[in-house]
């Protein structure tokens, strides 16, 4: 962990770089212990508190949950509504979330929490940052969230570990709960009337994901770059369709940004010449700045989609204690994330489709200008029985092929549930999970096409003449990957440039 690096929760607005530093243990997390905090967070649950008393009428306090709203709960049960809420929507599936994604969700919940709108203790503040500063990291199922009301299915595990209940990883390995609280002397918490309902009604889940996404994304946007650079060398291809003049005609800063960067790498300084051999190369050469771009341009409303969700009070009923009001609305609805995850999903999907049509280039001897079939770097008789990056290119048309069958948006297939109360969700988690699937996969193709384009270079020659940013990026990879003379099996080294690429370990461009 960074110790140089602290992030303090006070209800001032984080952002997406501050919610992945803490998910890759990059950053301390401190919970404010400033007198006018406290008494902001705690104004909420004493408001709550003393509706009870006078008897008040406040959704999930003193009444059943979504359609079972107008069943009125008897005061001497409420106390007894947060655990039923949390343990009835104990359903979840699928794989857990891993350690980084739940450690984002934890401080997404924790961002919207110390808004100071939900009606909760400052004491369960100080115990979900106490999950976070000693990774306690809930096991949260991945499955069977819509979106709306947030993400009451994966947060009810936040809320049962709270109160000590369930399983959580602790250093390394699953436990119980309840075991390891009595081990670090940790106090669990009986969730108060508003607390269960203020832990699972938001979008933490879907917006925790969408913040690691973006990052990814935005890494990945940089590593096409520079791979379309390294195959515009090995193919010769003509780098003034990078043209800073012709760039200048379309402005669209994102396009024209991926633009100047290839110019960089492939150092064009001079204006493109009248007349040239290869008057124009295949769009996936040609058009890459255009397609890279489309991504480029997406990421600031991204962010601002990404940023305002994760700085939102996204619960329901929203505790206005200040002016002693209860607010009944619909802030749990996850829309904005999921037309974001949708939208980034879509752009990262082309990458892939771009860099697949790219490796299909360098691999053909009919369209790579004279490099030997599929990469090989056999000679002699060993030609023959050699094969080069033949099967990576299958396995990179399966990646990509997989990558686009999931961009069909989630948001779309909105489903009414809930006795027809929730008739309208956001499916917003669902779009988060297909995005991280296709990140996964277009990493792959990356790492794939990045082994192929530094192939080509090499049996290109005239290293020398390369950018330092080339040089440099082929030296990195030859660290790990040698040149492909004879076939090898390349599993275990596109498992460590993964490990490289997620990691983002390569400086790329400034």
């Amino acid at each position: 962990m960074n110790n140089d690096i602290t992030i303090v929760f006070n209800g001032q607005p984080l952002t997406i770089e501050d919610i992945c530093q803490i998910a890759r243990q990059q950053a301390r997390v401190e919970l404010s212990t400033q007198a006018d905090f406290i008494t902001r967070i705690d104004k909420g649950a004493l408001f709550i508190d003393t509706l009870l008393k006078e008897q008040g009428f406040v959704y999930g306090v003193t009444t059943g949950y979504g359609d079972s709203c107008t069943v009125s709960v008897p005061l001497h049960l409420v106390d007894e509504l947060s655990r039923n809420l949390y343990t009835f929507h104990g359903c979840g599936l699928g794989s857990h979330f891993d350690a980084q994604q739940t450690r984002a969700i934890l401080a997404v919940r924790l961002t919207s929490l110390a808004r100071g709108f939900s009606g909760v203790r400052y004491q369960l503040l100080r115990n979900l940052t106490a999950l976070i500063t000693q990774d306690i990291l809930p096991l949260i199922p991945q499955e069977g969230s819509v979106g709306a009301s947030g993400d009451l299915t994966p947060l009810s595990y936040l809320a049962a570990v709270l109160a000590g209940e369930r399983e959580v990883m602790y250093q390394g390995e699953r436990q119980a709960t309840q075991a390891v609280f009595s081990r670090l002397d940790i106090q669990p918490l009986t969730l108060k009337p508003k607390e269960g309902l203020a832990i699972m009604n938001g979008t933490a889940a879907m917006t925790g994901i969408a913040c690691l996404a973006y990052q990814r994304a935005e890494y990945l946007s940089q590593l096409c770059t520079r791979i379309t650079s390294l195959v515009s060398v090995a193919l010769k291809g003509n780098a003034y369709h990078f043209d800073e003049k012709l760039f200048s005609v379309k402005p669209h800063p994102g396009q024209n940004h991926v633009a100047e960067r290839i110019r960089s790498d492939l150092q064009v300084t001079e204006s493109a010449p009248r007349h040239d051999t290869r008057l124009q190369d295949r769009y996936s050469l040609r058009c890459a700045p255009h397609i890279i771009g489309v991504l480029e341009d997406s990421l600031p409303w991204l962010r601002q989609f990404i940023e305002n969700e994760l700085n939102s009070a996204n619960d329901n009923p929203i505790i206005d204690a200040e002016d002693e009001h209860i607010l009944h609305g619909g802030h749990f609805y996850g829309g904005h994330i999921a037309f974001a995850m949708d939208s980034l999903k879509t752009a990262v999907a082309n990458l892939a489709d771009l860099l697949d049509r790219q490796m299909a280039q360098l691999m053909d001897p009919k369209f790579n200008h004279g490099l030997p079939a599929n990469l090989s770097g056999a000679t002699g008789e060993q030609v023959m029985i050699n094969h080069g990056f033949k099967a990576l290119q299958i396995a990179v048309s399966a990646w990509t092929a997989e990558a686009l069958k999931l961009t069909m948006p989630a948001s779309v297939f909105s489903r009414s549930t809930e006795c027809h109360n929730q008739d309208k969700v956001s499916m917003g988690t669902i779009a988060a999970r297909d995005c991280v699937r296709i990140l996964e996969l277009t990493e792959q193709v990356a790492a794939a096409v990045l082994f192929a384009a530094v192939q080509g270079v090499e049996l290109r020659g005239n290293l020398s003449a390369l950018s330092p940013a080339l040089l440099q990026t082929v030296k990195s990879v030859r660290q790990f990957s040698p040149f492909l003379s004879m076939d090898r099996a390349l599993e275990h080294e596109l498992r460590e440039c993964l490990v490289l690429i997620r990691e983002q370990h390569w400086q790329l461009y400034e």
